[in-house]
């Protein structure tokens, strides 16, 4: 059975070939084949026999001479797969997650408005792609939190302990054990608690400890990741308890990180309805590194 590729989305930008580059390097530690795609987008009125030709000639492509170039000037090019593809990028680019086990975008491609940190094809992307999306930002990202503790590679990933995502968990730390860095698990739990009151529309702060409430988490957290530490005995996994936001903490957590891995949203709607959740949206629009939405497991191992 042939290994499935690394796909890197280029469109000519910097930002893709930044994204070229991450996917590149997550190619060789998977020793996986690397494709490269260009999707080139026609026009909503192109005459029939245009769209009747068919996906350009990938040999016959600026854009993909550009991502030739560039991995050649790295002395990587050889045995790199070039693709051509038409048709509308948010629309095609989900679609080659079918085939690939990552595929790899940069934040912001050509067009569009240039101060929004995520385009609409990622977001696309990370929403309905079947395989795990990993999105690389534009350098100088400023985020407002306290350096590592100690340096060195790590990869951060998010846990709710009320409904874990076994599938994000799973793949930060196999990306982690890749890596060979540290992996961060940030656990995160609302404070101060809430409920409601009798009275209609009247919320209240009951008497929890906070300290006993973190112990909690704690507690549930360590045990969630007894079986992924037992496929990953050699990995260092340390489990931050914090209270608050948890999309703020896994922002903050990206300075200076490798990665930082979130679920996608769990269906709560009928299916085919997917979602990016509040916290994954949040990450993926203001991490300073590379962000990975990870589609939750099917029975069949893909999200369906």
């Amino acid at each position: 059975m042939s290994t499935l590729p690394v796909i890197a989305a280029v469109d000519g930008s910097d930002d893709s070939l930044r994204a070229l580059d991450w996917a590149l390097d997550a190619a060789r530690r998977r020793r996986a084949p690397l494709r490269v795609v260009h999707v080139r987008q026609y026009a909503a009125w192109a005459r029939p026999d245009v769209l009747a030709a068919g996906p350009p000639d990938p040999d016959d492509d600026p854009v993909l001479d550009r991502a030739r170039a560039h991995l050649r000037e790295r002395g990587e090019e050889t045995g790199t797969e070039y693709v051509g593809a038409q048709g509308a990028p948010g629309a095609v680019l989900p679609g080659l997650g079918a085939e690939a086990q990552l595929l790899v975008l940069g934040s912001r491609g050509r067009g569009g408005f240039a101060s929004l940190l995520l385009g609409s094809n990622g977001l696309a992307a990370a929403r309905d792609a079947q395989c795990p999306v990993v999105v690389v930002p534009r350098p100088g990202r400023e985020v407002h939190g306290e350096p590592p503790e100690e340096p060195g590679p790590r990869v951060v990933v998010g846990l709710h302990v009320d409904g874990p995502d076994e599938a994000a968990l799973g793949f930060a730390f196999t990306e982690a054990a890749l890596r060979d860095a540290r992996l961060e698990v940030v656990a995160a739990y609302p404070w101060p608690a809430q409920t409601w009151a009798a009275a209609p529309e009247v919320l209240v702060s009951p008497v929890i400890d906070e300290v006993a409430a973190g112990s909690e988490v704690r507690s549930l957290a360590e045990g969630l990741l007894v079986p992924h530490r037992e496929r990953h005995p050699r990995l260092r996994a340390e489990v931050h308890v914090v209270p608050g936001d948890a999309a703020g903490h896994l922002v903050a957590a990206s300075k200076d990180a490798d990665l930082v891995v979130v679920g996608r949203h769990r269906r709560r709607l009928p299916a085919p309805v997917r979602m990016v959740g509040s916290v994954a949206q949040a990450v993926l629009l203001h991490a300073a590194s590379p962000v990975a939405v990870v589609p939750p497991a099917s029975p069949e191992g893909r999200d369906g």
